[in-house]
């Protein structure tokens, strides 16, 4: 189980010398620390005002989408084909985001952890990566609406954060958000 503040600091050691963060690089650092931390930040990254980037919010619907898809097929480490993987942002654009999330990261580490072992565990991460394949669908058609994206990939996060840090409470509050999310989506969908 990884901790949140971890998953920041390895997102700081993605940033390296050059003035963009390439996918495949955060990926590779990402890589170890579990299947939620690979869900999260994607997530996490497009709720940040780079989410409104037009592109953006869809490109890290894929990428989860496609960590989903893994999920599901049981794969531990994650592949990203290559035109994702050599895909970057700037890096102050980057570095900032990553700054937003460090106290977010301190709170979670002091309130969350393993309860409700049930919604977390075995086969939790497969039904919820379904879900989240859904949250994902609906993304490309939200983008149309500015920063309603948001609503489907805050829930990812949700997911994602449960499953990193164990806590099926969590795990309950993100199949309630999946609801929400999926109706909000039925609503704004242009």
């Amino acid at each position: 189980m990884a901790k949140p503040t971890e998953i920041v600091e390895a997102l700081e050691d993605s940033v390296g010398d050059d003035d963009r963060v390439n996918v495949g690089d955060v990926n590779e650092e990402l890589g170890h620390r579990g299947i939620g931390a690979s869900l999260t930040v994607p997530a996490v990254l497009e709720i940040t005002p780079i989410g409104g980037i037009p592109g953006v919010p869809t490109l890290l619907a894929s990428i989860v989408a496609l960590i989903a898809v893994q999920i599901l097929i049981g794969r531990d480490r994650f592949w990203l084909p290559d035109v994702l993987a050599r895909r970057s942002i700037d890096q102050d654009t980057f570095c900032r985001a990553i700054g937003r999330l460090r106290p977010l990261a301190r709170w979670a580490d002091r309130r969350l952890g393993r309860h409700l072992p049930l919604l977390v565990d075995p086969p939790a991460p497969r039904v919820a990566a379904v879900a989240i394949l859904g949250l994902c669908a609906t993304v490309p058609g939200l983008e149309l609406v500015p920063f309603a994206s948001s609503i489907p990939m805050a829930t990812v996060a949700l997911f994602g954060v449960a499953l990193t840090v164990r806590d099926g409470r969590l795990m309950a509050l993100a199949w309630a958000g999946f609801a929400a999310a999926l109706w909000g989506a039925w609503a704004l969908w242009p």
